[in-house]
């Protein structure tokens, strides 16, 4: 049995004999042990997998292996409870394990990377995280979509005006406004589930990405894995180093429009000049001269955010698009950008969660005699109705509107259009005003959501870990 200190002096896995310049090492290793600090617990299960598969060749006995899984879910606990720390000088998280096992176990420690590179160790942390961050996002925005058709269901019947070119356009509603953005994230939630398929195959046994002279199993590393299947060519499972982050980014780059969209209406609406909506005081900060100044800077953080997450495939792309097949350090930059853009979404998402549960509607926005030319089409569509080509009535109800606009400066403005027929709406059709569909919206987001298949890998890490 090999003691601390001699595996330490050589915490490096690549480290032979040449002692490595400070100022390159700190180049090198860069913010790597800050990232993968968030790859701990994949980097557990990772080798779980690897080691059983080990023991089912040869490679371990029934013994080590018992005892290496045993020492490695007291270090998923860690992990999972955030008391995992990658120690100074400890290169990696790969390293960190490698050495907590080794300190503990002896030389039996050391046999957990046969058959293995970093390269293939990276890949796989990477999408194990992967999968477990877009399981918890497609929650979040579950929760979100419901809340959005809840207050559509409730505000079915509020109008609000319509906007085309920032005119006022047509009658719209509150029911429409909330369920819109739950339809766009129910879209949102089919490109993530695109992208979870790309991320949900089994880059391990790939090694440094011409495989391995072990008879490695690969099948059965996937299968306790819960993977849905293997990236098959181990060149191609390295060459999918930040084509998977690249994929997943514009899947977070769609939900993240969606929201930064969202934000931005929901500021506008509750500007005084607007007056749609008005936000919770609890939910607002203050101005440190103005004292009557109600801010919603949550909206706006969002959408400064969410702004920020848009930009996540673009910078991936520049990283990685001009290396050719085979590993380069470049990748290892992309744990900066990619990591990180889960917490600040999910962030992002619960808040405007919160606040769409929170805010208060304006029920009466239409009494306001400037909305009157909302109703114009409405106008048109009756006379329509009523026989008149439709050519015809859109002519005649925009010259009654003319006449009116000219008439103003003399007296009060009189026209067909003053006084609308009804501003009650009897719209019928699909995803109209009187007929919102979301039942068929929420339907979709089930169905999507059930397209996932999570239960597969949510039974294979309970296994896994028992």
């Amino acid at each position: 049995m090999c003691s601390e200190a001699e595996f330490t002096d050589n915490m490096k896995l690549w480290q032979k004999n040449i002692q490595v310049d400070k100022e390159v090492e700190l180049f090198t290793v860069g913010k790597d042990r800050e990232m993968d600090l968030y790859l701990a617990k994949s980097d557990v299960l990772g080798s779980m997998a690897h080691i059983t598969m080990l023991e089912s060749i040869g490679l371990l006995t029934s013994g080590e292996l018992k005892t290496l899984l045993n020492c490695l879910r007291e270090i998923y606990q860690l992990a999972d409870t955030g008391e995992f720390v990658i120690e100074e000088g400890v290169e990696d998280v790969h390293s960190q394990v490698e050495l907590m096992l080794t300190r503990k176990l002896g030389d039996v420690g050391k046999k957990i990377h046969s058959g293995r590179s970093r390269n293939d160790q990276v890949l796989l942390d990477l999408k194990l995280f992967t999968r477990e961050a877009i399981q918890n996002l497609v929650s979040e925005i579950s929760t979100l979509i419901d809340v959005l058709i809840a207050q559509s269901n409730r505000y079915k019947d509020v109008l609000l005006p319509g906007y085309t070119h920032l005119q006022i356009a047509m009658p719209s509603s509150f029911g429409l406004w909330f369920g819109a953005y739950a339809e766009s994230l129910v879209d949102d939630l089919q490109l993530l589930q695109a992208a979870y398929k790309v991320t949900n195959r089994n880059p391990l046994g790939s090694a440094a990405g011409y495989g391995s002279s072990f008879p490695l199993n690969r099948q059965l590393t996937t299968d306790l894995l819960g993977f849905d299947s293997m990236d098959y060519n181990v060149v191609y499972a390295q060459m999918g180093r930040g084509k998977m982050e690249k994929t997943v980014g514009f899947a977070l780059a769609g939900i993240a429009a969606t929201l930064s969209k969202l934000a931005f209406d929901a500021c506008l609406f509750n500007s005084q000049n607007f007056g749609f909506i008005q936000l919770p005081d609890e939910f607002t900060t203050g101005s440190s001269i103005m004292p009557h100044k109600k801010n919603p800077d949550v909206f706006e953080l969002t959408r400064g955010k969410c702004n920020l997450i848009q930009n996540l495939p673009q910078q991936l792309t520049l990283l990685t698009n001009n290396l050719p097949s085979g590993y380069f350090r470049d990748y290892q930059l992309t744990k900066e950008i990619f990591l990180p853009a889960f917490g600040e979404l999910s962030a992002c998402i619960r808040m405007t969660t919160l606040m769409m549960q929170s805010i208060k509607v304006n029920e009466h926005i239409l009494d306001d005699p400037k909305y009157t030319l909302l109703f114009s089409v409405e106008k048109v569509n009756a006379l329509v109705l009523q026989g008149t080509p439709f050519r015809d009535a859109y002519k005649q109800v925009g010259l009654e509107i003319e006449a009116g606009c000219h008439s103003r400066a003399g007296g009060k403005q009189r026209s067909a259009v003053a006084n609308p027929p009804q501003t009650r709406l009897t719209h019928t059709h699909e995803g109209s005003i009187g007929n919102l569909c979301n039942d068929k919206i929420t339907a979709m987001k089930q169905d999507i959501i059930s397209g996932f298949h999570f239960e597969t890998i949510n039974d294979a890490i309970k296994k896994l870990l028992a």
